[in-house]
């Protein structure tokens, strides 16, 4: 995303809550949703010693996950200096670095990817996962969570905020290719976020729901070969 877009996180915020106002619930709620889907999936006892946050904007993911795995050393990566220095203020127990700086902060375990892909031309994407790719260390996993281009909310949404207008979101089918494409073994596909507020009581159908390919977001879980 443009550097202007972060000139001021709190701007940022707004227009983001502009679009998600229409689930009747705000960015905690959907941050908390995809990290717990996300630690739900992953093998008993695993725990990541570092953890990418790619593409992470005003950090606020990078620092819910420094709180949910405190012993890992958590690392946000963005195109945008003003959104990095909103999150440093912000979210102290994370690291934060620019995104040409990728190559030079070692391999991780873990990175997660939100809202990022769809900001990227569909040609350039597999660049994009190549690099995710690189940073991984042999055995890592990759949590990518993308808006779903097969549900209708997700559209309605994404056109209610500024920076997201003009954004290109994918199918679950080109999510999973993508990241096949790029070598990564023991891809996973779910969705998720079904029932806005007013449909709350409905949510405990959820996770039966997340095989089905039609959840406002897609989530990608898959694994770097190698490692033991």
């Amino acid at each position: 995303m443009g550097e202007d877009l972060f000139a001021r996180g709190d701007e940022y915020d707004a227009m983001l809550a502009t679009g998600i106002r229409l689930s009747g619930e705000e960015k905690p709620f959907f941050i908390e949703g995809r990290l717990t889907s996300l630690f739900r999936a992953l093998p008993a006892g695993w725990r990541p010693r570092r953890i990418l946050d790619f593409g992470c904007g005003t950090g606020d993911t990078a620092g819910a996950l420094a709180a949910r795995v405190p012993e890992a050393e958590v690392v946000g990566v963005d195109v945008s200096a003003p959104a990095l220095a909103f999150a440093r203020t912000r979210h102290p127990a994370a690291r934060f670095a620019e995104l040409a700086e990728l190559p030079t902060l070692g391999a991780f375990d873990l990175c997660y990817v939100n809202g990022v892909l769809h900001h990227v031309e569909p040609a350039r994407r597999p660049e994009t996962m190549a690099a995710i790719f690189a940073a991984l260390a042999p055995g890592g996993r990759l949590a990518l969570f993308e808006n779903n281009a097969w549900n209708p909310g997700a559209w309605m949404v994404m056109r209610r905020i500024p920076f997201d207008r003009d954004a290109v979101p994918m199918s679950p089918r080109e999510a999973r290719r993508l990241v096949k494409d790029a070598g990564f073994a023991d891809v996973e596909l779910r969705s998720l976020f079904y029932f806005p507020r007013p449909l709350a009581a409905l949510r405990f159908l959820e996770p039966a729901l997340g095989r089905l390919p039609l959840g406002a977001q897609i989530q990608v879980l898959a694994t770097k070969p190698g490692g033991r």
